[in-house]
C-alpha cells in the first residue's frame, strides 16, 4: 500500500472534491501508476485530519471518474488515467452572426455569476441538502423560498408583502402567464400601453386574450386614454410597465400612477404590474402595487439584476387572489425548480444578489453614458438608468429601412413594429439593448454605426426603391 498524500491546502471547494482532483492530478502525472494500492480511508483520514466520510466521498468521485476501483476486502486501486471523454456539441447560442453586433435583445451581462453558481452548487453537495431540492415542491414554492422573495422585493424593488402572498415563478414570462391563467378569461379585453413588451403580446396569444393598447408619451400610458378604454370595453386587467417602461426605457411619474389606480379602482380593473427592470431606478417613484396592493398582482425576476438563465421570478398578490394563482401554477408547470430558487435565496440572504443588482446598475449608467455622447441627442429617448435604450429616428428614415441597413451594416436591433398592440402604426424608432454586447467596446463600435448610418442619406434612397 502507497504511502500517498495529497496536497489540498491551497485548494478550493469541498475537501472531497480536492482530495480527488488532487488523486486525478497525480495520475495524470504518472505519480500513481495503475494497480496502485491507495490508504485506507481510516489511514488517510488521520494524515488529512478529516472525516472518514469525506474519504469515503473523495474516493466515491474518484471512482465516477474512472480513476479508481474498489475490491472488497482488498482495498481501492488506481485503474489509471481515464480515456479521453468524446467531444460534446457545445451549448446553444442565440442565433447571431460572428460579425454582427447584437442590439436587439435586452440581455445584461454577468460577470461573476458562473463562479458564484458553482461555488454555490459545490456548497450546496457538501451540505447534504442538495437530494431534497430534486423532488417536487409546493405549487407556490418552498416557504423559505417564499420569504426570500419578499426580502428581495422589499429591498430591490420597493414592493411590500408577506412571504405566503409570493408565488416563485420560472421567471418574468413565467409569471405574466401565470398571472393573467388565474385572473382572466379567454375572450376577456387586456389593456396595456399601446407598445409593450412583446412577451405580452405571446401569453395574450396563447391564452385567447385581447389586447388592447393605450395611447403613451414620454411619461408612459396616458391615464386620461385608458379612461376612455376602461368606458369602452369594460377591460378585465390593466398589464403595465411603470418603471423603465420597455420599449421605450419611460418612468410614470408617482402622480400619473396615483390617477391610474383611481380610475382601476373605479372600473374594477386589476393591475398587473411588470417591475423587472425596476431595481435599475432606485429613485423612481415606488411601484404601484404599493399604492393599490389590493387590486395589484406584482411581478419581477432576477433575469435582469443577476442572470438570464437564471430563471427565477416572483409573483406577488393579494392573499385573496394566491389560491388561483398557485392552481394557475400547478397547471402550467407544477412549481418553479426549487434547485433554482435555493441559489436565488442564498444569494439574497448573504447579500451576493444586491452586489450582482449594483453591478448591473453601474453597468447600465456607464453603458447610457456612452450612447448619449456617441448619438444624436434629437434622436434619444428613455432614462438614462435604463438597459436598453429607445432611440427616435430623424426623417427621412423609416424604421424597417433602419433595421434593414444596420444589418447590412453589421449591427442588429430591434424595430418598432415589434412592440406594436393592434393595428395602429409603428413609430420610426427602434430599441438598443446596451447591455447585450461583451464590451463597452463593442458597444461603442455598434453605436458608431448607429450614428453614422444616421448621418446618411441612405434612408432617403431605400424609401423610392
Amino acid at each position: 500500500m502507497t504511502s500517498w498524500l495529497p496536497q489540498i491546502s491551497d485548494r478550493e471547494g469541498p475537501r472531497y472534491r480536492a482530495i480527488a482532483d488532487a488523486l486525478a492530478e497525480d495520475v495524470g502525472h504518472g505519480r500513481l501508476g495503475p494497480g496502485t494500492r491507495l490508504p485506507t480511508h481510516r489511514d488517510l483520514a488521520y494524515q488529512l485530519g478529516v472525516t472518514v466520510g469525506t474519504i469515503t466521498r473523495a474516493y466515491a468521485e474518484a471512482e465516477r471518474r474512472g480513476l479508481v476501483g474498489g475490491e472488497v476486502g482488498r482495498g481501492t486501486f488506481v485503474r489509471g488515467a481515464p480515456e479521453k471523454a468524446p467531444a460534446t456539441e457545445p451549448f446553444w447560442q442565440p442565433p447571431s452572426e460572428p460579425s454582427v453586433i447584437n442590439l436587439a435583445v435586452c440581455l445584461p451581462h454577468s460577470p461573476g455569476v458562473e463562479q458564484a453558481i458553482a461555488s454555490a452548487v459545490a456548497s450546496l453537495a457538501e451540505s447534504g441538502r442538495l437530494g431534497n431540492l430534486l423532488g417536487y415542491s409546493p405549487h407556490g414554492g418552498l416557504p423559505a423560498h417564499r420569504a426570500a422573495g419578499a426580502q428581495w422585493l422589499a429591498r430591490q424593488h420597493r414592493a411590500i408583502g408577506a412571504p405566503e402572498q409570493i408565488v416563485v415563478t420560472l421567471g418574468a414570462q413565467n409569471a405574466m402567464a401565470v398571472a393573467f391563467a388565474a385572473i382572466a378569461r379567454a375572450g376577456d379585453t387586456i389593456v396595456t400601453e399601446r407598445l409593450t413588451y412583446h412577451g405580452m403580446k405571446a401569453v395574450a396569444s396563447t391564452l385567447g386574450l385581447q389586447l388592447e393598447g393605450v395611447a403613451i408619451d414620454e411619461h408612459g400610458l396616458i391615464p386620461e386614454h385608458f379612461e376612455q378604454v376602461c368606458r369602452r370595453s369594460a377591460p378585465r386587467a390593466l398589464y403595465t410597465v411603470p418603471t423603465l417602461h420597455n420599449p421605450t426605457a419611460a418612468i410614470s411619474p408617482v402622480e400619473r400612477r396615483a390617477e391610474i389606480v383611481e380610475i382601476a379602482r373605479h372600473y374594477d380593473v386589476t393591475i398587473v404590474e411588470d417591475d423587472v427592470f425596476g431595481f435599475l431606478a432606485p429613485n423612481a417613484p415606488p411601484p404601484i402595487q404599493t399604492m393599490a396592493p389590493d387590486i395589484t398582482v406584482y411581478l419581477t425576476s432576477l433575469s435582469k439584476s443577476i442572470a438570464a438563465g437564471l430563471r427565477v421570478g416572483y409573483l406577488l398578490a393579494p392573499l385573496s387572489v394566491i389560491p388561483r394563482v398557485e392552481a394557475a401554477m400547478r397547471a402550467l408547470q407544477y412549481s418553479a425548480p426549487p434547485l433554482l430558487a435555493e441559489l436565488a435565496s442564498r444569494w439574497i440572504l448573504d447579500g451576493s444578489a444586491d452586489r450582482f443588482a449594483q453591478t448591473q446598475r453601474t453597468e447600465a449608467l456607464a453603458r447610457q453614458a456612452l450612447a448619449r455622447d456617441l448619438l444624436p441627442p434629437a434622436t434619444v429617448g428613455g432614462d438614462a438608468a435604463a438597459q436598453h435604450l429607445w432611440l427616435n429616428l430623424p426623417e427621412p428614415w423609416r424604421r424597417e429601412d433602419f433595421v434593414h441597413e444596420l444589418r447590412r451594416r453589421g449591427v442588429s436591433v430591434t424595430g418598432a413594429d415589434a412592440f406594436v398592440v393592434g393595428r395602429v402604426s409603428a413609430p420610426h424608432a427602434v430599441r438598443l439593448g446596451l447591455c447585450m454586447p461583451r464590451s463597452r467596446e463593442e458597444l461603442a463600435h455598434g453605436l458608431g454605426i448607429i450614428a453614422a448610418t444616421l448621418d446618411t442619406h441612405v434612408g432617403a434612397g431605400l424609401m423610392m426603391v
